[in-house]
């Protein structure tokens, strides 16, 4: 069954997006430069994937939420906060009535793997259960395995968490501080996401999942992964254009004191080396004295 699929947002994710539904579904792409008009473009979509950053969303949302049709589907791939501290799912669910169903798909998905045609994985949280259906039929056939997951305030947050926690992944291979310390890296974030989360709500196995484990193993060690590559940089001395879900999400949870960050010594150093990135050698080396007595 051909669905009708409007694709916001024409970035690598959009493409990727586009790689794997141009045959299968009546596709249509918008972009804030083009010369469709988004309403219009919404009222006809029976899914509309949001692959734009989650600052935009809010905006986006309200002008398309009154042209809308009944029983429509937004979906999120944005893995951040916008501007007020909120994730997608919030957004959505903050800016979008009852009658419209909304959800978010996360998980390893690097999109230069996805337009190789190689196999990629997500969890989908969505507002109605039953749209998991729909979801079938959007990437059947194609290389994008889908879990339906019920916990969408987890995998928001696991997947908002992980591009922090992978900066910290690249400092510590452009160093080359070993596989041990990889090791080492992978259980305490892993412990601390799962701890914010559950902070937020989550249930305890969600930061396991692809949301999670899955997306915080593919960051943190990919070549392709943006936020380790950051990581990199900041170890090698290039501390210009240091940008990124994974930062703002930093500046978000400072500025609206989201959590306890003196409570997660992973994060807080990730968070201070940011800040202050010529102090990087000397925090990390003081945050490993510190672990040796634990």
């Amino acid at each position: 069954m051909k669905l009708k699929v409007l694709i916001l947002g024409y970035g690598e994710m959009g493409h990727a997006l586009e790689y794997l539904l141009a045959n299968k579904h009546e596709l249509r792409i918008w972009t804030r430069s083009g010369q469709t008009i988004l309403e219009n473009e919404a009222a006809t979509a029976q899914i509309i994937i949001f692959c734009l950053p989650v600052t935009a969303h809010f905006d986006i949302t309200n002008r398309i939420a009154s042209s809308l049709s009944e029983g429509s589907l937004c979906l999120s791939i944005a893995k951040g906060l916008d501007e007020s501290g909120m994730t997608a799912a919030q957004i959505f669910g903050r800016v979008l009535s009852p009658k419209h169903r909304y959800g978010v798909l996360y998980g390893p998905m690097i999109s230069e793997e996805i337009r190789l045609g190689k196999l990629a994985f997500a969890d989908v949280a969505l507002s109605e259960a039953e749209d998991f259906q729909r979801i079938r039929m959007l990437f059947q056939g194609g290389t994008l395995t889908c879990k339906q997951v019920s916990d969408m305030t987890g995998s928001s947050w696991s997947v908002i968490l992980k591009n922090v926690y992978a900066i910290i992944f690249g400092i510590a291979d452009e160093l080359q501080l070993g596989d041990n310390m990889r090791g080492h890296l992978m259980v305490t974030a892993l412990a601390e996401l799962s701890a914010i989360a559950s902070s937020f709500g989550a249930e305890t196995s969600t930061p396991y999942s692809y949301a999670g484990l899955g997306d915080l193993l593919t960051t943190a060690t990919s070549k392709d992964s943006h936020h380790h590559e950051l990581g990199r940089k900041l170890a090698s001395g290039q501390f210009s254009e240091i940008s990124g879900e994974g930062i703002h999400t930093l500046r978000m949870v400072e500025k609206y004191h989201l959590f306890d960050i003196e409570s997660y010594s992973l994060f807080m150093l990730v968070r201070d080396i940011v800040s202050n990135p010529d102090t990087l050698k000397k925090r990390l080396n003081t945050y490993l004295n510190q672990i040796k007595t634990w």
